[in-house]
Order: C-alpha cells, then sequence, then structure tokens
C-alpha cells in the first residue's frame, strides 16, 4: 500500500458515519440545554463582539474572534465548499447550514468551558482550551494530553492544507513557481509567529475583516449578474440535500456525509479549535467570549460558505462525480460534467467568477486565498503553540518552543510543495479526532458551562454587568478566575 491509501483508509475509519450522526446530535443536543442561545442571544452576540476590554494577560474580545475567524475562515470556505458540491452535489450546502447551526451552540458550550479553565502561563499570559478543561473539570490527565498531542499534529497537518492552497493558486493565477512561493510564505510566517498571540492577533483583527469584505463585495457583483437564478438555486439545494432531484437523487447520504465533514472542517464547531482563542479573551464573565465565538461560526459558514457555493451554483460551473463508482479517473465518473479536467477546489470558483468577469476570476480566487489561508496557518500555529505548552505544564523552555516553531515551519513547507490529496486528506484526520476527542469531553463537562449560562442570564435581567464567581456557582479548579 502507498502512503495515500493508507491516509485514505484511516480517513474512512476517522470519518464513519458515526462521527457525522455525532456532530449533528451533540449540537442538537446542546441547542435544546441552552434554549437555542444561538437565536436568543443574538444581540448581545453583536454587542459583545466590539467591546474592548483587555488586559496584560488577555487580548480584546474582538482580536480574540478575528483569532478565530483566522483558523475559520480559510481554504475550507473556497476549495473545502467546492470539494462538497463535487463530491455530495449541491444539497451538501444545505447540511453545512445545518451543521453550523447547531455547531453554534457546541462553539459556545466549548468556548464558555475555555474561559472558566483557562489559565496563565510562565508569561502571564493567558491560555486555556480543550486540555485544560478536560483535567481541570474531568480530571482525567491521560485524556487531557491524548488530545494536545492530537491538536498538535492536527495543526500541522491543516496547515499543509492552507499551505498548499496558496502556492497552488499562485501559480495557477501569475505562474509563480511553487518553491519561490513557498519561500516567501516561510519567511513571511516566521517574523510573526516569534511574536506570540499577541502580534498573531494583531494581524489577524485587520487582516480577516478586510480579506472577509472583499470576498463578499466581489461574490455580492455575481450575486447581482445572476439574481434571477436565486430562485432555482435555492430549489437545487433543497431538493438535492433530500434526494428529491431527478440528477442527484441517490446522493442523500453522500451530501451529508460531505456538507458535515466540509461543515466541521470549516467553521470548526465542536472540534475544538475555537475554543483555545477563545480562552485567551479578557472578559468579566466567561459567557460573553462564548457567544462571541458561537457568532462566529455563522459568519463563517452562513455569510461566507454560502457566498462561494453561490458563486459556483449560479455559474453552474462545477462536477458533481457519482460516490458509487470508484478507482477510475474523475472525468469517468461525473455525474455533471460542466468542467471536464477541472479538479475540485479552487479552480471552481476561478472559473465561475471569470465567467460574470471576465479575465478577473484567477488572479481574485488568488488574491482571496492568500490572505485566507496565511491568517489560519496562524491561528492554527497558536492552537497547536498553546497544546505544547500545557504538555510543558505551561513553563516550555525556549527551545522547545524553538524546536517546535521550526518543525511547524517544515511541515507547512512540505505540503505546500506536494500533492494536495494527501495534504487535504491529512486535514480530515485531524478534524475528526479532534472532534470525537472533544465532542465527548463538551458532552460529559456541560454543567459549568450551563451553569455560567444561567447566572449570566440572571445578571441579564437584574441590569447589572455581568461578573463571574465560580465559588458561587460551586465550580472549581479555575485559576485564572480566583486570581
Amino acid at each position: 500500500m502507498n502512503v495515500e491509501s493508507i491516509v485514505n483508509a484511516l480517513l474512512g475509519v476517522v470519518w464513519s458515519p458515526y462521527l457525522v450522526v455525532l456532530c449533528l446530535l451533540a449540537g442538537l443536543y446542546f441547542s435544546v440545554r441552552t434554549r437555542f442561545i444561538q437565536l436568543r442571544a443574538l444581540p448581545d452576540m453583536l454587542r459583545l463582539v466590539f467591546r474592548h476590554e483587555r488586559s496584560d494577560a488577555g487580548v480584546s474580545p474582538f482580536q480574540a474572534l478575528s483569532l478565530s475567524l483566522s483558523s475559520r475562515v480559510g481554504v475550507g470556505n473556497i476549495a473545502g465548499v467546492a470539494m462538497a458540491i463535487a463530491f455530495g452535489g449541491p444539497g451538501a450546502i444545505l447540511w453545512m447550514w445545518v451543521v453550523a447551526f447547531l455547531g453554534a451552540s457546541s462553539a459556545f458550550i466549548e468556548s464558555t468551558l475555555a474561559q472558566i479553565y483557562k489559565d496563565r502561563d510562565a508569561g502571564g499570559q493567558y491560555r486555556g482550551g480543550p486540555a485544560y478543561y478536560i483535567e481541570k473539570g474531568l480530571g482525567q490527565r491521560w485524556y487531557a494530553v491524548l488530545f494536545a498531542l492530537v491538536a498538535v499534529l492536527a495543526g500541522a497537518m491543516l496547515a499543509g492544507t492552507q499551505s498548499n492552497a496558496i502556492t497552488s493558486a499562485v501559480n495557477e493565477a501569475w505562474d509563480v513557481p511553487v518553491v519561490f512561493t513557498t519561500g516567501a510564505l516561510l519567511v513571511a510566517l516566521g517574523a510573526i509567529l516569534v511574536g506570540g498571540v499577541r502580534r498573531i492577533a494583531g494581524v489577524a483583527q485587520w487582516l480577516v475583516p478586510l480579506m472577509a469584505i472583499a470576498y463578499l463585495l466581489v461574490a455580492a457583483m455575481v450575486m447581482v449578474l445572476n439574481a434571477d437564478k436565486v430562485p432555482e438555486i435555492a430549489g437545487l439545494v433543497l431538493r438535492s440535500a433530500f434526494g428529491m432531484d431527478a440528477a442527484f437523487g441517490a446522493m442523500i447520504g453522500t451530501a451529508i456525509q460531505w456538507g458535515v465533514r466540509r461543515g466541521v472542517l470549516s467553521n470548526e464547531a465542536g472540534m475544538g479549535s475555537g475554543a483555545h482563542p477563545a480562552a485567551a479573551a479578557e472578559v468579566s464573565h466567561p459567557v460573553k467570549q462564548g457567544l462571541v465565538q458561537s457568532f462566529s461560526v455563522y459568519i463563517d459558514t452562513m455569510v461566507v460558505c454560502s457566498a462561494t457555493a453561490f458563486l459556483i451554483l449560479s455559474t453552474g460551473l462545477y462536477n458533481v462525480y457519482d460516490p458509487a463508482v470508484n478507482g477510475i479517473p474523475d472525468d469517468a465518473r461525473l455525474l455533471l460534467g460542466n468542467l471536464p479536467g477541472v479538479e475540485a477546489g479552487p479552480r471552481f470558483v476561478q472559473h465561475a467568477v471569470e465567467s460574470a468577469l471576465p479575465g478577473f476570476g484567477r488572479s481574485f480566487v488568488a488574491l482571496a486565498i492568500l490572505p485566507f489561508a496565511f491568517t489560519t496557518i496562524l491561528a492554527l500555529y497558536y492552537m497547536a503553540e498553546t497544546n505544547i505548552s500545557y504538555l510543558c505544564r505551561d513553563r516550555p523552555m525556549p527551545w522547545v518552543m524553538g524546536g517546535f516553531q521550526l518543525l511547524f515551519l517544515l511541515a507547512t513547507g512540505y505540503s505546500a510543495l506536494n500533492s494536495a490529496t494527501v495534504a487535504w486528506s491529512l486535514g480530515d484526520i485531524g478534524v475528526g479526532l479532534m472532534s470525537w476527542l472533544n465532542i465527548l469531553a463538551i458532552l460529559l463537562l456541560q454543567k459549568p458551562a450551563l451553569a455560567a449560562l444561567r447566572d449570566y442570564e440572571h445578571h441579564r435581567r437584574l441590569g447589572t454587568d455581568p461578573l463571574f464567581d465560580p465559588h458561587r456557582l460551586g465550580v472549581r479548579n479555575t485559576c485564572a478566575w480566583e486570581r
């Protein structure tokens, strides 16, 4: 067996139908337990996003949101959506929306827990995430160490998907040699990574909003040009999602699987990655950042992913592959072949934009991917670094962090120079393993988050600014709050 066969076999085990069901049911369960906080608290989410609380130990809620969106809004919003349509049909988009809506409640629980159980590292900076709340809340050090190790590996794997997309897009748009782009990427990353979380958050808070706005403006232009096709597209997505479309009727299972997988990879709800930047925020109550992080799921999937889906579907420039046929070239198993010979991924979007705005598509998508993927790599590094810090009891030796930075850059560079197929499969494996471990953990450790939510809502009813007192709620091992 070659490496690709081994990776695909592992992917099939990790992303079995059981994980798809777990993601959906966990989101539904938390939605019910929080009384659909993702809907009830929308005004609070919008208000809290722009609060400017910060300290020497923590970043502002907006900076934490930007860092979280750096991870969520990435190549998955372009290439991931295209791949969901190619392998799951147009109906996969509906299931991405479903997992985002339900997953917003999972994101709320994990981010609130990250705030409750955050700690300070040797430099006085807030650190937190699943490994911290698993150990402090569940008292299971071995489980926390396992998650931390998986998160470090997943960070490097996922960074490879982003770097590969950057080099491929730049080469496709401007014929720049992959080696040159990889070298420039690693130099830029190295300069930022040595500055720690504040430099990463500082870059993210400016770059993420600008890149998202620019991408959405171009998507809006294409939407205006194809406004008459909106009803047709909505009907196609609905029919395909439930197996009622003549062309894609047999793909309902594949649509659900690809929609959930790409939805989780894109918005990361339940995966645990968003909990790391959530813990770095300076807030007076954990629920505040839980609500902010929940809102980021909407921005990622309901807004940015939906824009990509409309770009592709409104122009009709995409392929859909028959899931029942394997082992032959892609073009020989097409259910719909409007772009024969074109690999599923960013090129679908390039052709879509090019058809509406001639001479602009390739360069635009390349320019969009650059900041999308670059900031995602920064956020993935922060996630991995946080777990390295946890494994070293928040007092890592300088040579440990320096060595890890070097290894992270080497892994990022290796994937940038090699096949995209293996890079994406490894990234999916990392997402799946983190999701298994984290969702099970927050199901076991939901009570402190739900108690914090009741406390927050009690303060809001009284008209006072919620202040968190863990002792009043009977929550223990909350070192950062006790100080």
